[in-house]
């Protein structure tokens, strides 16, 4: 498993910010790696509401059927799945006088003999925590 986490601070009020990420068709703005995300379902975005996201990382092309697991007012927790790996991005809110401090987190947890080298991932996911970090602060800036 490879955890990464980063923290930032952007001058939207929380419910704009916390409003524009629950849809996860957006993470082709804020995530460097993904190229596509197309929303499964129709209706409002809710527990449940599905996404294929395809992303690629190290070179590699990788296609998640993602779920929104928790959708709540300071949190939002979607849960990616195929055949080699889960990955679990949970976002926190936290309200400032000024904007928004968002906690994002991601776990990734490989499956069969990706599980054995998921050490050496952990260098390449901080480097792309810290691009997500970046490119989320520019987008959520500005809501």
């Amino acid at each position: 498993m490879v955890a990464v986490s980063r923290t930032i601070t952007v001058s939207a009020p929380m419910e704009r910010v916390r409003d524009y990420l629950k849809d996860f068709t957006n993470a082709e703005e804020w995530d460097p790696g993904t190229h596509q995300c197309v929303r499964c379902d129709d209706g409002p975005l809710q527990v449940g509401a599905e996404w294929i996201n395809t992303s690629e990382f190290m070179g590699r092309s990788a296609v998640l059927r993602y779920r929104l697991d928790v959708l709540e007012p300071d949190r939002l927790v979607f849960r990616g799945t195929n055949e080699n790996a889960e990955s679990v991005d949970d976002m926190s809110f936290q309200p400032l006088p000024a904007g928004t401090r968002i906690t994002y987190s991601a776990r990734i947890t490989f499956a069969g003999l990706l599980r054995m080298v998921s050490p050496l991932m952990r260098p390449p996911f901080e480097r792309l925590a810290d691009r997500v970090a970046e490119r989320m602060t520019e987008v959520l800036s500005e809501l």
